[in-house]
């Protein structure tokens, strides 16, 4: 199976590892990560302003182009799939937006919301489905008590991304347990981190962050997990050091048995 695959500016940079290790994983698993030509940053928030088009473009873009290749979109950066997945809702239900972009961008065929737009989580949940996942683990992380840190974009608003239950989410549970794992359910594993608001409010976002490393250590996590390159920073950052934080495809990659690859 292959897929039209959104990296973003933050894998390309500090975040490097988000991607590498999500590729080889990929191959190990059996589907490819066909990576969007002459991509562009997706602007890393969502508009709030009702009126704003400009920097919905570049999500068009590349929506546009998975729909040419009759392919799905994966995304892996919690911020960019936040954003495109929104983008695509106002492109199938929000006439003056699509209007509005297909008018500047001039398309071949203009884009109505047809691209099916993944996290990287849903492709292994429901395309590879986590039981053939199991089945090809090489080295299960038995013993390892892991906290999964969702943030706030992955989750809302809850009725566009469809990702999981927003007040109760489970997939990257599901996911711990399929790479051998035991997942540690923590209070505070839905709630925001501070990221955006680290530069101007850091003794707030320090303090987000310290809730959030409090709670998983309290209940018993030796380590978190996170698809968030912001998330990943903020909390090492703020979190001071408690406990240790790792994107999710690190430790995918190891259960697979392909992590050396990348780091070698």
């Amino acid at each position: 199976m292959k897929y039209s695959y959104y990296p973003g500016c933050t894998l390309r940079t500090k975040a490097k590892q988000l991607d590498t290790y999500a590729r080889a994983s990929a191959s190990a698993l059996g589907f490819e990560l066909e990576e969007i030509e002459n991509w562009q940053c997706c602007g890393g928030v969502y508009p709030l302003g009702s009126d704003e088009i400009a920097t919905k473009l570049s999500s068009v873009r590349a929506l546009s182009e998975a729909r040419d290749k009759n392919q799905e979109l994966v995304t892996l950066c919690s911020a960019c799939h936040h954003v495109i997945k929104r983008v695509n809702d106002d492109m199938k239900n929000v006439d003056d937006i699509r209007t509005r972009a297909n008018n500047y961008l001039k398309l071949d065929t203009p884009y109505t919301g047809e691209t099916t737009v993944l996290h990287y989580l849903e492709v292994l949940r429901d395309r590879v489905g986590f039981d053939t996942i199991k089945e090809k683990v090489v080295n299960p992380l038995k013993g390892k008590k892991i906290g999964a840190y969702y943030g706030c974009l992955l989750l809302r608003p809850g009725k566009i991304l469809e990702f999981d239950n927003p007040e109760n989410p489970q997939i990257m549970e599901d996911f711990i347990r399929a790479i051998g794992g035991t997942p540690v359910i923590y209070p505070y594993r839905n709630e925001c981190c501070g990221g955006y608001i680290s530069l101007k409010e850091k003794e707030m976002s320090q303090t987000m962050s310290s809730k959030i490393m409090d709670s998983a250590e309290g209940f018993g996590a030796d380590m978190l997990i996170t698809a968030c390159p912001l998330c990943l920073y903020n909390l090492n950052k703020s979190g001071n050091g408690k406990l240790p934080v790792y994107y999710f495809t690190e430790l995918l990659a190891e259960a697979l048995g392909v992590k050396e690859e990348v780091t070698e």
